[in-house]
């Protein structure tokens, strides 16, 4: 995918914050989780708006900052090397994602509807919403990866996400819960406290275990 004022985290290079392999080693996570969630039983795909300039951007996973980048990665059994270097970034919208993922025992699949970072002209280190032609392209992507990894449900996070899944996807319950910025943390643990029936614990699963049986 090549649009303006865009950084896509698997070919670009940031030339400040990442490493030399950054690129390389973020399509190598990706496609990776990408087929261990294929074959899981996996619950459910949670679905944001784009990638921002603190999460993302930086680790190539949806809705994930530096500080959950193990995180992420240890719960499908990879082996953590970040992208980047310095102390670790955090972002809002990941800290409050993962205080849920972290209590939650069911396989998860974490994207967006534009799977790349939309920033500001000459303003690399910024957060703007996908433009429509962006929209039409990541739903297509989106679509597809729903069709690989075949998840029980697909909840979206926020309005836009739901706008999108809910005019793209048509062989999946879609789900909507708050998105957790601008005051909506709380609304966004409630919502989904109900759609897994108040099934959070205080242990951080591995899915490693959860993949499906060999036929």
């Amino acid at each position: 995918m090549d649009f303006e004022n865009t950084f896509n985290p698997y070919f670009d290079r940031c030339p400040i914050y990442d490493a030399d392999e950054a690129p390389g080693l973020r399509r190598h996570y990706l496609t990776e989780m990408l087929e261990r969630a294929s074959a899981a039983e996996l619950d459910a795909i949670w679905v944001g708006r784009d990638l921002g300039y603190r999460g993302g951007r930086r680790t190539g996973l949806a809705l994930t900052d530096d500080v959950h980048f193990s995180h992420h990665l240890t719960r499908w059994d990879l082996e953590p090397k970040r992208p980047t270097f310095g102390e670790p970034v955090a972002e809002r919208t990941a800290a409050a994602i993962w205080d849920v993922l972290l209590r939650l025992n069911s396989p998860v699949f974490l994207w967006n509807v534009f799977p790349l970072h939309p920033f500001d002209e000459g303003d690399p280190f910024s957060n703007r919403a996908h433009n429509a032609r962006e929209r039409k392209a990541g739903a297509e992507i989106l679509v597809k990866i729903i069709d690989y990894i075949k998840p029980r449900r697909v909840i979206a996070i926020g309005n836009d996400a739901f706008s999108v899944l809910s005019s793209s996807v048509t062989s999946n319950e879609v789900c909507k819960v708050r998105h957790p910025s601008y005051g909506g943390q709380s609304e966004f643990v409630a919502g989904m406290e109900e759609l897994y029936c108040g099934r959070l614990t205080d242990r951080q699963p591995s899915l490693f275990s959860m993949r499906k049986p060999i036929q």
